[in-house]
């Protein structure tokens, strides 16, 4: 299954071999996505980070300021993504008794040649993952999941929205 309007993958040449999308003839617009996961984990977990009462500190916050710096990496680690000149990164880090657990909404924008999805699925995985990493001392048995974009806007593709 493919999005790419010729039907192939855009990141393989004819040859299919792995290439950089050449970018330079594509308009420059105003673009943004946003991207969404969640962690679960065990009763006792939700309310430690909560309440505020985790050893390591500041959960949320840290996870926060982690999932800002995925996005602004994401070319470092997503070897066919273009660096980007990100003009914005947010993460919504909202606890939900109903998981237990917290939702994780990341929104990056960019004036650019090309969209952001990339840098919004790694701000909110990245923000995740920190979540484990803060509080795997008392779960280790936490789950990330439902990544997804939920949203992408700009360019000649034009609007995405999950249905």
């Amino acid at each position: 299954m493919t999005d790419h309007p010729a039907g192939k993958l855009s990141h393989f040449d004819a040859e299919g071999q792995a290439h950089m999308v050449d970018v330079t003839d594509k308009a420059v617009t105003d673009r943004v996505a946003v991207a969404a996961c969640y962690i679960k984990m065990a009763q006792e977990t939700y309310d430690i980070i909560s309440e505020g009462r985790a050893k390591k500190g500041d959960v949320l916050g840290v996870a926060r300021l982690a999932g800002i710096m995925g996005a602004k990496r994401t070319s470092d680690l997503i070897p066919l993504c273009h660096p980007l000149p990100i003009t914005k990164v947010a993460l919504d880090m909202t606890p939900d008794a109903t998981l237990p657990g917290i939702r994780i909404t990341a929104t990056v924008k960019t004036t650019g040649q090309t969209g952001v999805e990339m840098e919004a699925l790694t701000a909110a995985s990245t923000a995740a993952l920190t979540v484990y990493d803060m509080a795997k001392a008392v779960d280790k048995a936490m789950e990330i999941g439902g990544l997804h974009v939920v949203l992408k806007d700009g360019g000649k593709s034009g609007r995405y929205e999950a249905s």
